[in-house]
């Protein structure tokens, strides 16, 4: 390829990395360029340190960048060839990713990647109408090929506790200095100009309500910060489903970043937002009570309601420039 087409082709995957999910919208990756490869880095500086403090969010943040990355590199017509963990010695290092020979974009490919600037993480109610089956279905697989499990909790005693252990969770979470204090950090107030954190339109001036009870984090700390929008009425609690790995190391982190990934960008082909809850797993006592008694024995990566909101709401994201170094 010429040196100009590959530059193209490297700022094109970086674009798409930096539009992933990360928990806060803390986005805490950084990406070395040499040549035709793209070194992914965690950026610990920006990781929560109450919330998180095996790093395992952070670690699936960047799984879900790694994830976008590969993506854009096949639509645009090539194999990504990736490395994950690939030195021990630099812990930091997460992966890298290659360039790789010309390969025909699938469909399938082309409209996920067409989803990655489109998706929104939403912050309240769902509206009434229901996750298709085949929809459900086709997001386990997605899951799947990353080599995580979507399952979708189908028992309504164990949505409840699923609920209970989240609205617990945040109780404690906000009575905890901690705690409080990463929330109050990535909570941004209304018009910002901040490009990372939650921004003050991305969730309900007061908090809305589904049954059972979800709660979200507060971001505004009791100040009156939100919207009041017509996509913040809706109460229904929509698909709840929680995305398991069989291992818990760190490479098993990053493959559910990845297998998140996936299932997000299909589900918002369809018009299906997603929801996260993650207050529970932050806490170790009742992520494993979760793992044990709900999971099957698997490890939670990620609990989520899945709907359809009426429209797509907004996104801050920090520019390529500002995460990107080159070697």
């Amino acid at each position: 390829m010429r040196a100009e087409d590959v530059t193209k082709t490297i700022d094109t995957a970086l674009q798409a990395a930096v539009w992933a999910p990360s928990v806060h919208n803390t986005q805490p990756w950084s990406f070395a360029v040499d040549g035709e490869e793209i070194a992914l880095r965690a950026d610990s500086d920006r990781r929560l340190r109450a919330g998180d403090v095996t790093g395992r969010e952070m670690l699936i943040s960047c799984g879900a960048a790694l994830a976008n990355m590969r993506l854009a590199l096949r639509a645009l017509g090539h194999e990504a060839p990736v490395r994950v963990l690939p030195d021990p010695d630099r812990p930091a290092l997460l992966a890298t990713v290659r360039l790789g020979e010309h390969v025909e974009p699938d469909e399938h490919t082309v409209m996920l990647y067409g989803q990655v600037e489109r998706r929104r993480t939403h912050r309240a109610g769902f509206d009434d109408r229901p996750v298709p089956e085949r929809l459900v279905d086709e997001l386990v697989q997605q899951a799947a090929m990353e080599g995580a499990r979507l399952t979708p909790i189908r028992s309504t005693a164990a949505v409840r506790v699923l609920a209970a252990l989240t609205e617990a969770a945040q109780e404690v979470q906000s009575q905890a200095t901690l705690f409080t204090l990463d929330v109050i950090r990535w909570g941004r107030p209304p018009e910002s100009g901040h490009v990372d954190g939650v921004p003050a339109e991305a969730y309900p001036r007061e908090p809305v309500t589904t049954e059972p009870a979800f709660p979200q984090r507060d971001y505004a700390h009791g100040r009156p910060w939100g919207e009041e929008s017509d996509r913040f009425t809706a109460t229904s609690t929509g698909l709840v489903a929680a995305l398991t790995t069989l291992a818990d190391s760190r490479e098993d982190w990053i493959a559910a970043g990845q297998a998140l990934q996936r299932v997000l960008l299909h589900a918002a082909a369809h018009d299906v937002r997603a929801a996260f809850h993650t207050q529970a797993l932050e806490m170790a006592h009742l992520r494993e009570f979760a793992r044990q008694e709900l999971l099957s024995g698997e490890h939670p990566q990620m609990i989520m309601r899945l709907g359809f909101t009426p429209d797509e709401g907004v996104g801050v994201r920090r520019p390529v420039g500002e995460v990107r170094e080159d070697g």
